[in-house]
């Protein structure tokens, strides 16, 4: 075992551990760094490839090959460069995409809308229910949850979606999913939904779907407990649990409760018109289920599960024509 190790990231990370501990990180200038740091003022295809290449070695630890991809990350990544459908970037936005889903599948599986804001300064507080949620519509993990409308700190939360709202939050500017890029910002309050299953000491349950020509493959449920643990759980159509390991252990315990044919029905239904799909749905307390997100970049094309399906993911991903 190294006394001292030093790791030098081509992002310009540094790191020294001394018995393999971790005891100093700091960052250095490089190529990388100082092309992400322009991203706002606009890149070329050819700097933009180069950030894309860094930030995939620097994550999963081997080189992108966007000329000959063969794994499903590399496949997102191809996805990125050389696929701009509009559909897509009409089903990114989680405004736009209920029309999407209201077509295809009917409007009983969209959460009621309770308001559409261009502004934070159009939300009228005061005419909110006591419990609701307020998404923007371009981003991710931009959500509040609101259980408790007297609890609510009014001005942090307008700070929050002014900082959202603001034009270099827009998600395409993380890892260059292109289909972010051209979305108008809002701001969406929907009803609140409740997904505490008491019972099971589960907080909340996502369950994704991944579709590739139309055609379901694999889904998984992500739980979160009451404690703050999260699980990953993959099955196949047979609902035998795979062998995929994600950022998150499995529950081999887990018992799936939900009807996962007509989640899978509505998955290829609104997977028909893209090369590959993951269809974002939840339940509610009283068995509603409620389609969240349509998402293009399985974990930014960055998702580190063991590297053999990784492979087998990427054979079902069969590329398209180019579109730019």
């Amino acid at each position: 075992m190294s006394i001292l190790k030093f790791i030098k990231k081509p992002t310009g990370q540094r790191q020294l551990y001394f018995f393999n501990k971790k005891v100093l990180s700091y960052k250095a200038p490089c190529k990388y760094k100082k092309l992400y740091a322009q991203r706002f003022k606009g890149l070329t295809q050819e700097q933009i490839r180069y950030i894309l290449e860094i930030q995939f070695l620097s994550t999963l630890g081997y080189p992108l090959n966007l000329d000959n991809p063969k794994t499903f990350n590399e496949k997102i990544q191809w996805q990125k460069f050389y696929y701009h459908d509009p559909l897509m970037t009409k089903c990114a936005d989680k405004v736009e995409a209920r029309e999407y889903i209201k077509d295809v599948v009917g409007e009983k599986y969209l959460v009621p809308c309770l308001g559409v804001y261009n502004s934070v300064e159009e939300i009228d507080f005061n005419k909110l229910p006591n419990r609701f949620a307020l998404k923007v519509n371009w981003g991710c993990k931009q959500n509040i949850i609101c259980e408790d409308k007297s609890k609510l700190n009014i001005e942090e939360i307008k700070r929050k979606l002014k900082k959202w709202m603001d034009p270099h939050s827009n998600h395409y500017y993380n890892y260059f999913e292109w289909q972010y890029k051209d979305i108008k910002p809002k701001i969406i309050c929907e009803q609140f939904v409740d997904c505490c299953n008491k019972k099971e000491n589960i907080v909340a349950a996502d369950y994704s779907v991944f579709c590739f020509q139309g055609k379901f493959k694999v889904f998984f449920v992500r739980t979160t407990t009451k404690t703050g643990n999260r699980y990953c759980n993959y099955y196949d159509s047979k609902l035998n649990l795979l062998d995929i390991k994600d950022d998150h252990p499995s529950d081999k315990d887990y018992k799936l409760g939900i009807d996962y044919n007509v989640m899978i029905e509505l998955a290829e239904k609104l997977s028909k018109p893209f090369p590959q799909i993951r269809v974002d749905m939840y339940e509610d307390i009283n068995k509603n289920l409620y389609i969240g997100e349509l998402t293009f970049s399985h974990g930014n094309g960055l998702n580190a599960f063991n590297k053999d399906w990784d492979y087998k993911f990427g054979e079902e991903f069969i590329l398209p024509e180019k579109k730019l």
